[in-house]
């Protein structure tokens, strides 16, 4: 069964037991849009307890909340049951919450065209929020009244953001203003949750889009200061005749390409983040001697507070600290070249430097060398499998320590080279360069 087809399975097991179920929420939105939703929400007036007993291998996954988990061949869906929350004190979570009718959910959602659900057997829609008109008009409005949409959790005013950006719609112009008004508790959620809706921001297709309308309702001057920041650090010029840093860095938000990776994404917003404290204006020039090793750690900072995987961090940094090396590759001698060229981040890095000098000058010089060199270098060059190893040297008479290191070392130097070929060249090298006694 395909994913609609299982959904749909669980919607008639429900009413096959007398309750109303339908489908929900950004499932509905995607039908009506004529996209394949990723993902399919179910809501009954069916309660949990009567939803485990028809699934007997559901998951209690947010029973106080109504909801439970309904796996269909190892696919999970929620099933939530219709509910009416009580006031929200922590900008998370409701006071309490009583199960009540179909329009009293509805009314709790968040966004209009998130507020539709969708009888799969009677083949209609039932919107009592007017969702499908702001989908014509291509609108992001709150339903009800959006300052206490927005009191009720925090993260939505960034969803707006995402769902904005992602669908090219605007938002609502009450909307947005309560966004604008709100903006600043935004730091009242957990860090986690932001960071999840940022990295879905800048890996959906649209991140020049959403960082542009994260800076004009002020979301990212609480959430990323330090992009912020940015804004009128002057360049020179001559290397970048497309204005101020942030300018910059919205230009090489703009080509990413969907889907693209979180690392990359990530590198993309942050290669310049350290400009602002490295700016040194000369005679005729402006120069910003370090920021790509401050950016680096900059960078570790600020995807550590969005709680971000140290994987990622890890990566992000490097392509940070590396996005202007690639401008010495034509002078590296011929092993350092095989080094760079064959670090594990080397796609992603390049693609950065593709990117940012794109959103420059538009000098691509460095890039299309690496490139070159990359095609006309065999993988086994790059990455060529070691002429000696310890065992070799133990058999020419040295005991182990810190000196295995330095010979295996400079015989891979020569190697890389192409001094040294075979295991034969290695040994009588070593015994040219090295006493063992």
């Amino acid at each position: 069964m395909s994913l609609k087809e299982k959904a749909l399975w669980v919607i008639k097991r429900l009413r096959e037991e007398g309750y109303e179920t339908y489908l929900a929420g950004g499932c509905v939105r995607d039908y009506l849009l004529g996209k394949d939703p990723e993902d399919y929400d179910i809501t009954t007036s069916a309660r949990p307890d009567a939803i485990q007993k028809i699934f007997p291998h559901s998951l209690p996954v947010g029973a106080q909340f109504g909801v439970v988990l309904v796996m269909v061949d190892g696919e999970p869906f929620e099933v939530a049951t219709f509910r009416y929350d009580g006031p929200y004190l922590d900008g998370r979570h409701p006071s309490h919450v009583r199960f009540a009718s179909l329009n009293e959910d509805i009314l709790r959602r968040d966004f209009t065209i998130n507020g539709m659900v969708y009888d799969p057997v009677e083949d209609r829609v039932i919107d009592l929020v007017e969702g499908a008109e702001d989908l014509k008009r291509k609108s992001i409005r709150a339903i009800g009244e959006p300052a206490e949409r927005f009191a009720e959790d925090r993260l939505r005013m960034v969803r707006a953001v995402r769902l904005a950006a992602s669908l090219g719609f605007e938002i609502e112009e009450r909307t947005y203003a309560a966004i604008q008004q709100q903006a600043k508790a935004i730091t009242q959620i957990s860090w986690e949750r932001i960071g999840e809706e940022i990295t879905r921001i800048l890996t959906e297709g649209q991140a020049r889009r959403g960082f542009e309308i994260l800076d004009g309702t002020t979301l990212l001057r609480f959430i990323i200061p330090e992009v912020e920041s940015l804004k009128g650090v002057e360049q020179s010029p001559d290397f970048h005749p497309e204005g101020d840093v942030f300018t910059h860095t919205l230009l090489a938000l703009g080509h990413l390409q969907k889907p693209t990776t979180e690392t990359l994404a990530y590198g993309c917003l942050l290669h310049d983040i350290a400009k602002p404290i490295c700016i040194n204006k000369e005679e005729s020039r402006i120069t910003f001697y370090g920021h790509t090793d401050k950016g680096g750690d900059m960078a570790i900072a600020i995807l550590k507070r969005l709680k971000r995987s140290r994987a990622v961090w890890e990566r992000v940094a490097y392509l940070v600290k590396n996005h202007l090396r690639h401008t010495q590759a034509p002078k590296m001698r011929v092993s350092t070249l095989k080094r760079f060229l064959g670090e594990p981040g080397i796609e992603e890095l390049l693609e950065l430097t593709r990117i940012d000098a794109l959103s420059a000058s538009g000098d691509l010089q460095y890039y299309k060398f690496c490139r070159r060199k990359l095609a006309e270098l065999r993988q086994e060059e790059i990455h060529p499998e070691p002429l000696l190893t310890g065992r070799d040297l133990i058999a020419l008479g040295f005991t182990p320590g810190p000196l295995f290191k330095i010979i295996l070392g400079e015989i891979e130097e020569a190697q890389l080279e192409g001094e040294i070929v075979t295991k034969e060249q290695a040994l009588e090298w070593v015994k040219s360069k090295y006493n063992p006694y």
